[in-house]
């Protein structure tokens, strides 16, 4: 029996059987202004004011980033205006400014970011409507390779993720000098979004992805950076730039047993506020995905409360990413203000499920999935060699790990919620087909070096699962 998402369930129906029907997304129209609302109207239901008896977690957590730039001496840092004041002091002061040629050799480093397959440029117009939009932290990540003996000189926690502040930014830049590492326009949203866009690239359909993003980026260097790169990516940064601001940074320390440490200088991307160009775009967009870490910054409940409103408004599903347990444990209430009474679609690891429902660390993550499930119509869990779950109604159904040989686990989950969000913008009815896929393309990014999807896997991926839309006759097994 094929159900719908939303639809009520009789007593008489077994759920042994499931799958989405009456599904179509946007995409399977070749208007890229064509409505959303099938897709909507299944996953979207009124949403009641919820209590604060729940927690919630992080989907995928920390910001990563993907090397796109090695830097290796203090007067790289200088150009990329990091650190170094022009009157020679160690961090904080007046930075040196890059020129629009040292732009342009940073976004030429990485050459998969070039989206130019099978003779398809970038395209330089708007669409009528966009995809996914996608509001989050606006980082760039720096990332190196260093010893115990490093964070112990720095004081620093291993395993950890901290606020620092301009100075010690460039304390830790100037302690690193001499070492290699890599630049990347960073962050757990920004990965899912290139790997959507590269999956929905033009090479594997009529008409690509429309992908999109928008946060706060300073008129600097790094702004720069961060744009351009993303851009290179088929993911179109949106939002103007802040005048005298500061681009924020990540620094990203591993050390040899594969801890990250993680020293956030949030510069810019800690104002992100809701205003007439924010509401055009998501006036405009099928789904919208708002990262979690953005619950951290002050205030900005209220832009994401506005800007939750105006997507439904305006026919469009929401997307939550939890983004990380600490995170969600400080802000609990307002999460759950959001996800009660907005989400459509939430995306969490198992430890993030668990304190979104306040279950112990003993409780299995199909019953966080299935808990959670009751308030948001689309669940998405994932489990790491355990495999995932995707959760409806109520019910979960498991979706086994896709095998690999694991080089480096971060991003994993970003890649994961991007093989989600491709499913459903094309149109998949079969949950289990989706979630495969997504595993599939996570156990990608597990086996290489790099949290981004690369261009050629992602091509491959997309045509190998072959999905067809309105695909209602394969039936879903749901359950433990």
């Amino acid at each position: 029996m094929a159900l719908s998402l939303l639809s009520p369930i009789p007593p008489s129906a077994s759920l042994s059987s499931f799958t989405l029907s009456a599904f179509s997304a946007a995409n399977n129209a070749s208007s890229s202004s064509s409505s959303l609302s099938p897709i909507y109207s299944l996953y979207h239901q009124p949403k009641g004011t919820l209590g604060s008896s729940r927690t919630a977690t992080s989907v995928f957590g920390g910001f990563r980033g993907s090397g796109s730039l090695r830097i290796d001496s203090m007067a790289e840092k200088r150009n990329l205006g990091l650190m170094v004041p022009r009157n020679g002091g160690g961090g904080g002061g007046e930075l040196d400014d890059m020129d629009e040629g040292e732009i342009e050799r940073i976004g030429d480093q990485d050459e998969d970011d070039e989206e130019l397959i099978e003779g398809h440029p970038i395209s330089s117009s708007s669409p009528e409507r966009w995809d996914v939009l996608g509001l989050g932290q606006a980082m760039v990540d720096f990332s190196g390779v260093v010893d115990d003996g490093f964070l112990k000189k720095l004081d620093l926690e291993k395993g950890t993720r901290k606020l620092i502040n301009h100075e010690e930014r460039g304390k830790v830049l100037q302690a690193m000098d001499g070492c290699s590492y890599k630049a990347a326009a960073g962050g757990s949203l920004s990965n899912t979004l290139v790997a959507l866009a590269r999956l929905g690239c033009r090479s594997i359909s009529d008409r690509p992805l429309n992908v999109a993003m928008a946060g706060s980026i300073a008129g600097d260097p790094l702004g720069s950076f961060y744009r351009t790169k993303l851009r290179r990516a088929n993911v179109n940064f949106l939002s103007a730039p802040i005048k005298d601001g500061t681009t924020g940074t990540v620094i990203v320390l591993t050390t040899p047993d594969a801890q990250r440490t993680m020293l956030a200088y949030q510069g810019t991307s800690s104002v992100v506020n809701y205003d007439s160009c924010l509401a055009s775009l998501i006036s405009k967009t099928n789904v919208f995905v708002v990262e979690g870490y953005l619950f951290e910054l002050p205030d900005t409940i209220r832009t994401i409360t506005k800007a939750c409103e105006e997507a439904h408004r305006n026919g469009a599903l929401v997307a939550v990413t939890a983004s990380d347990v600490s995170c969600i444990e400080r802000h609990y209430d307002d999460f759950w203000d959001i996800v009660g009474n907005y989400a459509d679609i939430i995306f969490a690891n198992s430890d993030e499920a668990r304190a979104f429902c306040h279950f112990s660390a003993e409780e299995s993550p199909i019953s966080a999935t299935r808990y959670l499930s009751h308030f948001v119509p689309f669940v998405s869990v994932t489990d790491g060699i355990n495999g995932s779950y995707i959760g409806v109604k109520g019910e979960a159904i498991y979706i086994p790990p896709s095998p690999c040989v694991p080089v480096d686990t971060c991003g994993a989950g970003d890649a994961y919620a991007s093989g989600i969000l491709y499913g459903i913008l094309r149109g998949v009815t079969d949950l289990k087909g989706m979630g495969d896929l997504a595993a599939t393309i996570a156990a990608t990014v597990v086996g290489q070096q790099g949290t981004r999807l690369r261009v050629q896997d992602a091509v491959e991926l997309a045509r190998s699962h072959d999905f067809r839309l309105n695909s209602s006759g394969v039936r879903t097994d749901v359950g433990s």
